[in-house]
């Protein structure tokens, strides 16, 4: 394990790594005491798990381009809370051939005349590069985000940058001409390859696309899914509910164990990329369901349907209340909660530790080393049904 301190020289500037300037031991010790802080109360705490190398672990990198004050082809972050780019070339957390191939591309539309988009005029032409690749497949996606469809010299500029980096698998120009500050539009264009990428994860094999949401940090990804397939110790007749499920990953690998499993969530794409990676690992004892979690947890308590472990991976918002109303009208034996905001999930076990439910365990997992986030999962267990 590392303990340098303060490594990079955009720690200020750019404001992503809020911790770096403590070694990573006290880092996660920072971590620790805040969970304990926050949800000490209901059950002990097991010890944070770390990782070995703390460093260049994001899976997905993205760089906004644009000019700096001498007119200079620029890309990198927005600093905290800004809309400035900070120039990076290299980041300490971002996967280093990620940004290797960011740093060519900036070279490339230079040399090819290729215009930074502007957001004050709306004009120009590269917005952002957004690149996903697979830790275990080795497989890469980059995704040129454009602020219209016309693409000069379009051939030329892929086959340049394929020619720099040949370990590039797919190309997807993503078109978004709206004032916004989300990064991707709402069209894709495949320029290159299958417009997705495939990665390895506990065993099984997951497709990703231009928009699918995937889990950051691979290696802790693994180690998480794995402690909260621990914590549900799922029966082989059991019925297992994902709820926000996204693209399936969860559900996909309880249904090993389970009777059967139903994903459910609101993004029609991830749906469908779910329902994808259910047919690629052939697993038959899992359906999705595109619709609002709450909603179908109500109306299956009113069909006197019943299942008996619900796994919940809400956004950093946390659950609902209409969510957690209808858990309780479900009233599962199990529910394992994985967290990323310590807050939110306070506020959510002590809403269900108040109807019913008990915490049996907490488990802190540091999915973004040198940030403040903290993943953690909870098991709950419902008083009546143990």
């Amino acid at each position: 394990m590392m303990n340098k301190t303060n490594q990079c020289p955009l720690y200020k500037k750019c404001g992503g790594c809020q911790l770096q300037n403590l070694t990573y031991e006290k880092q996660l010790l920072f971590k620790m005491k805040k969970v304990v802080g926050l949800m000490g109360k209901f059950h002990r705490v097991e010890k944070i798990i770390g990782m070995k190398n703390p460093y260049h672990y994001r899976n997905k990198v993205q760089a906004a381009f644009g000019r700096d004050r001498q007119n200079r082809i620029i890309s990198g972050v927005y600093q905290s809370s800004t809309h400035k780019i900070v120039p990076v070339d290299n980041c300490l957390i971002e996967d280093e051939k990620a940004d290797e191939i960011i740093v060519t591309i900036r070279k490339l539309i230079k040399s090819f005349k290729i215009k930074p988009f502007d957001d004050n005029t709306m004009t120009g032409f590269l917005r952002h590069v957004l690149i996903k690749r697979g830790f275990s497949s080795g497989e890469i996606m980059v995704v040129l985000v454009t602020g219209s469809e016309q693409f000069k010299s379009k051939r030329s500029f892929i086959n340049a940058l394929l020619s720099r980096h040949p370990e590039i698998t797919t190309i997807v120009q993503n078109i978004n001409n709206k004032r916004t500050s989300l990064v991707l539009g709402d069209k894709n264009i495949t320029l290159y390859g299958d417009g997705v990428i495939k990665e390895r994860l506990c065993g099984y094999t997951f497709t990703i696309s231009p928009k699918a949401f995937y889990q950051i940090n691979p290696i802790q990804t693994e180690i998480l899914y794995k402690k909260a397939m621990e914590f549900a110790d799922i029966q082989k007749d059991d019925t297992v509910i994902d709820a926000y499920c996204g693209t399936g990953t969860i559900g996909i690998i309880a249904s090993k164990y389970a009777g059967q499993v139903t994903g459910v969530e609101l993004n029609k794409d991830a749906v469908k990329d779910a329902i994808r990676n259910a047919k690629l690992n052939n697993i038959k004892n899992i359906n999705f369901i595109c619709a609002d979690a709450g909603r179908y947890m109500v109306e299956t308590a009113k069909s006197g349907i019943s299942a008996d472990v619900v796994i919940m991976d809400p956004p950093r918002a946390g659950s609902d209340m209409k969510f957690l109303k209808s858990l309780l009208k479900l009233a599962p034996r199990k529910v394992v909660y994985i967290s990323c905001n310590p807050e939110t999930l306070k506020r959510d076990v002590m809403f269900l530790s108040k109807n019913n439910y008990k915490v049996r365990k907490i488990q802190p997992v540091d999915m973004f080393p040198h940030t403040e986030h903290v993943e953690c999962i909870v098991l709950m267990s419902h008083l009546g049904k143990n």
